[in-house]
């Protein structure tokens, strides 16, 4: 596991410690990692919602069938066939 040495305030210190002490945490690297994790999900959910409303702000909705696969597979076939002629 990789180390990584940050400045904080005394105040940040102090909470973190206390934190610990409570019993929630084993150590203070446990309590970052989990803050750490927990930013990642977020991270992660906001981006899903962006890509989620991009998509419904996209255009009409179609309906996705299999004949609708066929056809984009075929198309993207025939690309790529003519960009290696």
């Amino acid at each position: 596991m990789a180390t990584l040495n940050i400045s904080l305030p005394e105040s940040m210190r102090t909470y973190i410690e206390e934190t610990v002490a409570q019993g929630g945490y084993s150590t203070a690297s446990e309590y970052i990692r989990q803050l750490v994790r927990e930013d990642q999900k977020r991270a992660a959910k906001e981006r899903l919602e962006s890509l989620l409303i991009e998509g419904v702000e996209s255009g009409p909705a179609i309906e996705i069938t299999d004949g609708f696969w066929a056809e984009r597979k075929a198309a993207l076939l025939k690309r790529l066939e003519e960009k290696n002629t």
